[in-house]
């Protein structure tokens, strides 16, 4: 005898374990396309053209801008005889020098804001008592006003002399501690403050950025 019970069906197997599987794996989705795809790095800024100028360098020759055309630079600002600031700025430009072997065409180029007690021959000792490869790195002396007016005027930094008190006073004389990185045309593309050290790795990723690009 056949039995009149109706047989019930299986119950529908809930969507809810799916649906958290999908949510799993578009988010591991998310997460990848996240991780692989980086916002592109924002332009370095175009700061300026610097003016033209021609200096003395410490071999003697005359040197400036006509002779950094086409190659990216760092320029600092320094003196030979300052006890405080110079010597901590120098070593600075010198692990720069160190951190950029091999970016060979990146010159570096020390401003003195010294330049009558600035001979070339004292910038020659000054550079080679800090490790300063001659065909990169440039120590420059001239005639005060015109180093003041390129400095100055053209990169805007601070540079100059207190009133008051003996001339020959040391103590006297004032001047930016910011690197300042310059393109292939002359123009500032960044300032970094020498006394920050995430500044001056900074800088060295922009002198970077700058070679490879060929600016």
């Amino acid at each position: 005898m056949m039995s009149t019970d109706t047989p019930t069906p299986n119950p529908p197997r809930s969507a809810t374990p799916f649906l958290w599987a999908g949510l799993a794996c578009a988010l591991c989705l998310a997460l990848l396309v996240v991780g692989l795809v980086r916002p592109k790095q924002e332009p370095l800024q175009r700061l300026g053209r610097l003016p033209a100028f021609s200096f003395t360098r410490q071999d003697g020759q005359p040197f400036g801008l006509k002779q950094l055309e086409g190659r990216p630079w760092v320029a600092n600002f320094i003196f030979t005889r300052c006890p405080t600031i110079c010597p901590v700025f120098t070593r600075k430009m010198a692990g720069v020098q160190k951190q950029t072997a091999d970016l060979g065409e990146l010159a570096l180029v020390s401003f003195s804001v010294d330049p009558k007690y600035d001979t070339p021959e004292r910038l020659t000792a000054y550079a080679q008592k800090h490790g300063a490869d001659p065909a990169r790195w440039s120590f420059l002396t001239g005639e005060y006003e015109q180093l003041k007016g390129t400095i100055v005027g053209g990169f805007k930094i601070a540079m100059g002399r207190e009133e008051g008190g003996d001339e020959d006073d040391i103590n006297r004389i004032f001047h930016g501690s910011h690197f300042v990185l310059v393109d292939r045309t002359g123009e500032i593309r960044g300032y970094y403050n020498s006394e920050h050290d995430d500044d001056v790795e900074r800088l060295v990723r922009d002198a970077a950025r700058l070679v490879k690009s060929g600016e």
